[in-house]
């Protein structure tokens, strides 16, 4: 019927072809759940939590143009979901407006919640140390504003000298534990592990290493029941595997492959939240059309199953995605 009421509506307003009155069609149809969940703009390395039964999350802006092969990403995203399957835009926030001392490249970051304030972990390129960098934003509500807890860095890449490349100290994740102590993770070709002092500010422990098969990035800690969990990027291009441990400080017993490589993108990059009851795996592919790709990534989500055993299932990449949370 809708095809029919359209036709007529064309030939009455003079649309003069059949393709015409089609795209019409297609512009009032509702948007179908599935992945990728944003497609509006190309949205990558996503982080998420979950505040006042809503969850929100934060992805890196993928910009470069149609056929540049680099990332190009000066901005990081914020969206919110009550339900998982429909996402709002909340928020931009640009590397140079909320760093004066960083140089752009907004890379993977994560934000975190304690004591009624929210801390962002932020990668990007430091202005005057080469390499990249790690600096928190702080703010007083999910979607901000934010602004600069430090002023300068908290981890730069003199301060890891074990690996000679200088894009190290990216991809930081933050693991408050049941006692309230924190925990920072990150690394790129070695995994990184230091505690936080109680501000959320400041170290509170030497840099130590965590010795992981294939390690290339992307960590990502969780707690479920009784096992901690350290899922990241393996080998390239990016597979997620993981390991489980009963202490946040290790030892960490590899478990295997979580998430096969994901469509059209060398990178993968992976948050896990509890979410109404249900466990999901948040990710990014390059799967939207024509100029989708390993720099033009798109987020997606879906289930995230448990064995009895606490191990955890393969995740299963679908197009259909995850039905509405209730």
């Amino acid at each position: 019927m809708k095809l029919k009421h359209f036709l007529l509506t064309a030939l009455i307003t003079g649309a003069a072809t059949y393709s015409q009155a089609q795209s019409k069609i297609e512009a009032v149809e509702p948007p179908v759940p599935g992945n990728p969940v944003i497609t509006e703009k190309y949205t990558a390395d996503p982080a998420a939590i979950v505040h006042n039964d809503t969850v929100f999350l934060y992805a890196g802006h993928d910009q470069a143009p149609p056929r540049k092969e680099f990332y190009e990403m000066h901005e990081w995203l914020i969206y919110s979901s009550t339900d998982m399957v429909n996402w709002e835009e909340r928020a931009a926030v640009n590397v140079k407006e909320t760093f004066s001392w960083a140089k752009d490249d907004a890379w993977a970051a994560e934000v975190i919640e304690k004591d009624g304030k929210f801390y962002w972990f932020v990668t990007v390129t430091h202005n005057e140390i080469h390499g990249k960098a790690i600096g928190i934003a702080v703010s007083d509500n999910p979607v901000g504003p934010w602004k600069d807890a430090l002023g300068h860095a908290l981890i730069t890449n003199d301060m890891t000298t074990d690996t000679k490349i200088s894009w190290d100290d990216i991809d930081p994740t933050v693991f408050i534990d049941d006692d309230g102590s924190a925990h920072l993770f990150w690394g790129n070709t070695i995994c990184y592990y230091a505690k936080l002092k109680d501000n959320m500010i400041e170290l509170d422990s030497d840099i130590q290493y965590i010795d992981l098969p294939n390690f290339t990035e992307a960590p990502w800690v969780h707690k479920k029941g009784d096992y901690y969990y350290l899922s990241y990027a393996y080998k390239f291009p990016e597979k997620t595997a993981y390991a489980m441990s009963k202490s946040i400080e290790g030892p960490w017993k590899f478990k295997g492959i979580l998430n096969e490589v994901a469509g059209n993108s060398n990178t993968n990059h992976q948050a896990i939240i509890e979410y109404k009851g249900k466990d999901y795996f948040i990710y990014h592919n390059g799967s939207i059309p024509n100029d989708g790709g390993s720099f033009r990534r798109s987020v997606c989500v879906d289930y995230l199953y448990y064995n009895p055993d606490g191990t955890l299932k393969r995740v299963q990449m679908t197009t259909e995605g995850v039905d509405p949370a209730e």
